[in-house]
């Protein structure tokens, strides 16, 4: 089959549509496809399935930054790639994004099949505008052949704004064996709570730092290992110069080199606020044998199921962060079980298993496409 996926935001940025579709694009190779993928950028791209279609503009939504493509020009350079390519199907990531992915459903000529990767919740601002907006998004949902969401959490943000729509939740894949089986990074000795992400108010960083305080006045080996970087870097100031000095701010880290950090760490914090569809950072702690704290929103806990595959905290609430991580620290056999499980849990999510299901869907809206086409011919 000839495959198109289209990014809307920058192929050279971090974040968890791009590794999607780097993931999901390496898996399809795999199993025989061809696939090109369109994408904004600065940077000419290692893959050599990857074109780019222009530069992108940074746009604050949702409690984070896009880098999205806004330029009407980019849609000759999608029509072309089309028009080269010739795809059997083109597999859209956010449609609704005012960027690359909404000009290939506009541009289509092949079925279309489209991934929702977001969640937002309906009581809020951003929430809000996607309400306002949803009408006039009309056009482009009715261009789209199958809807695919990563979670119910992004499938109810989808069905409440466009009303009696069918989809299919396909979840986000992980690359469980790269995480399963990594050598730990050297750090200095000591027990280890592991943070991964960008470090702003979405993520939760300063609530994983006031755990942090809390927990490391009681267990004096105790050590916070960050990788990821962000607007909040700085916070770390606000901690004593004792704990400070037990706090390691490892930066941005190579996909290859995460899965080190994770080997060196004894748990695993998420303390997200909100706006969060799925986890895949609870997926690739999991596969590592982490057992995982999260909070409870309603992404994660499609994820992680509470005292099964780890534990589950009230979002925004340092004290009950903390309270799960002296569970974790005091109770052995807790964390080895919740660790245990969450190796299993995780097997669930490995890209083998999440491309298999996404090219069934591909056969399906070739073959629909096929028969709808095949009678009008008829008639």
């Amino acid at each position: 089959m000839r495959i198109v996926q289209i990014c809307p935001y920058s192929w050279d940025a971090h974040g968890g549509v791009q590794a999607h579709v780097r993931h999901l694009t390496d898996s399809l190779l795999a199993r025989g496809h061809e696939v090109l993928v369109l994408a904004p950028g600065v940077e000419v791209p290692p893959q050599p399935y990857v074109r780019l279609v222009g530069r992108p503009t940074r746009i604050r939504f949702n409690g984070s930054v896009a880098p999205l493509c806004i330029d009407p020009f980019s849609a000759v350079v999608v029509r072309g790639a089309f028009d080269d390519f010739r795809p059997d199907v083109i597999h859209v990531h956010e449609p609704f994004a005012p960027s690359t992915s909404l000009l290939g459903v506009l541009c289509a000529d092949a079925p279309v099949v489209a991934t929702f990767h977001s969640y937002h919740e309906p009581f809020t601002v951003h929430g809000g505008i996607y309400t306002g907006w949803s009408h006039l998004l009309r056009p482009v949902w009715s261009r789209i052949d199958h809807r695919i969401a990563v979670s119910r959490a992004a499938q109810r943000t989808m069905s409440t704004r466009m009303r009696g729509a069918d989809s299919t939740i396909v979840p986000n894949g992980a690359s469980i064996a790269h995480f399963r089986h990594a050598l730990p990074a050297q750090l200095p000795p000591g027990r280890r709570m592991l943070f991964v992400g960008r470090l702003e108010p979405r993520k939760g960083f300063r609530i994983a730092l006031d755990a942090f305080a809390e927990l490391g006045e009681r267990y004096d080996d105790l050590r916070l290992v960050v990788v990821g970087d962000g607007p909040q870097r700085t916070r770390i100031r606000r901690l004593t110069p004792a704990l400070r000095a037990r706090v390691d701010m490892i930066g941005r880290v190579s996909h290859a080199a995460l899965p080190t950090y994770h080997a060196a760490a004894d748990f695993f914090v998420a303390p997200a606020t909100g706006r969060e569809s799925f986890g895949i950072v609870l997926v690739e702690a999991m596969a590592a044998g982490l057992p995982v704290i999260a909070s409870n929103l309603a992404g994660y806990a499609e994820v992680v199921r509470d005292e099964r595959d780890g534990l589950l905290v009230r979002p925004a609430d340092p004290a009950a962060l903390a309270a799960a991580g002296a569970r974790l620290l005091d109770d052995e056999v807790l964390a080895k079980r919740l660790a245990s499980a969450g190796r299993g849990r995780a097997r669930a999510f490995a890209w083998p298993r999440v491309a298999a299901r996404v090219e069934r869907v591909y056969e399906k809206v070739r073959r629909g496409r096929a028969t709808l086409t095949h009678k009008r011919g008829v008639a």
